[in-house]
């Protein structure tokens, strides 16, 4: 359950493992310089339990970090800021968009982070960030910088990939193959909305935070959380375009199945208006009547073999220079 648990005085980590009731001892001394960062994936609520008493969380929060079923958000409970975060991966083989999220719990004295999913693992995000003891020097919110940073940077390959296959799509649209894409294209739109669910509802919370709405957050921190709002905004702005394409290809899709099946129904209609000449002339053939013009002529028969495919020919030919065949 905790993946890892530390102690940051002074920009520096302070060396040997820390124990759950030795951080949260820590955490209580308002007066002490330090911070406990605390990392926790995939909890059950008897785990998140005894983190809950030792922190003293909201019961709200902590029943939203177990679930994980929620939203981009970010909510004030005291002096604690609850953060949702939804991370992404582009599973590109399949074309689907895995999902999971991470719930910080930002207080001055210290900072939780729980993680649900694969996506956006955060022990890079540990390394780098202990790597900048400047910034570690601003408290938890500069480790709430990191770690939203690197979701929003995980953003960037899903759109990648979902781009590409977008791309892929309307080459097919209007390729010559006669394919129809438009299952692809309505499963691609399904994870554009998964995509969207995470990138929207996350732009508000960052531009509060970059706006200095919270104390937690020091002023040499706002420009890093503008710069992420702006990074945002960006991926928002190419999701939504990604969304108008797919529109844009089913419909061109659509119209051009309809054009290929009225050019097939007008091939069928030529090709029935050619082979009705000789079966109404065979027709009349088969009659049976007696005085049948030209039937005791020797060279009646392959006379009427001529005139069919004389007949045929020309409506081929007639055909052809109107398109439809």
């Amino acid at each position: 359950m905790i993946v890892d648990c530390a102690i940051y005085e002074d920009g520096e980590r302070r060396d040997g493992d820390v124990e759950l009731d030795e951080a949260a001892r820590t955490a209580c001394d308002e007066a002490s310089p330090a911070f406990v960062w605390l990392g926790v994936h995939e909890p059950t609520a008897e785990e998140f339990d005894s983190i809950r008493r030792e922190f003293d969380l909201h019961e709200l929060a902590v029943e939203d970090a177990v679930e994980a079923h929620e939203r981009p958000k970010l909510e004030t409970y005291g002096e604690t800021l609850f953060v949702v975060l939804k991370t992404v991966r582009y599973i590109d083989h399949d074309e689907v968009i895995t999902s999971g999220q991470i719930m910080l719990f930002v207080n001055p004295t210290f900072i939780i982070t729980v993680r649900h999913g694969e996506g956006s693992d955060l022990h890079p995000v540990r390394e780098t960030i202990e790597q900048r003891p400047e910034l570690l020097r601003c408290g938890p919110s500069a480790i709430l910088h990191a770690v939203i940073d690197r979701v929003v940077d995980d953003y960037e390959p899903a759109v990648q990939g979902l781009e590409i296959d977008i791309q892929q799509v309307e080459e097919q649209v209007f390729s010559d193959d006669g394919g129809n894409p438009a299952q692809r294209i309505y499963r691609l739109e399904r994870e554009v909305l998964e995509m969207q669910r995470a990138v929207v509802p996350l732009a508000a919370p960052v531009d509060r935070l970059a706006r200095g709405q919270f104390d937690l957050v020091t002023p040499e921190l706002r420009d890093y959380f503008r710069d992420i709002h702006d990074h945002l905004v960006r991926v928002a702005s190419r999701v939504e375009g990604f969304r108008d394409l797919l529109g844009s290809a089913l419909q061109a899709n659509l119209t051009q199945v309809t054009v290929r099946q009225n050019a097939d129904m007008r091939r069928i209609s030529a090709w029935v208006a050619i082979l009705a000449v000789p079966t109404m002339i065979a027709g009349i053939y088969g009659m049976n009547f007696r005085h049948i013009p030209e039937l005791g002529w020797r060279y009646g028969y392959p006379a009427v073999l001529v005139v069919i495919a004389v007949a045929c020919g020309l409506l081929y030919r007639g055909f052809r220079r109107a398109g439809w065949l």
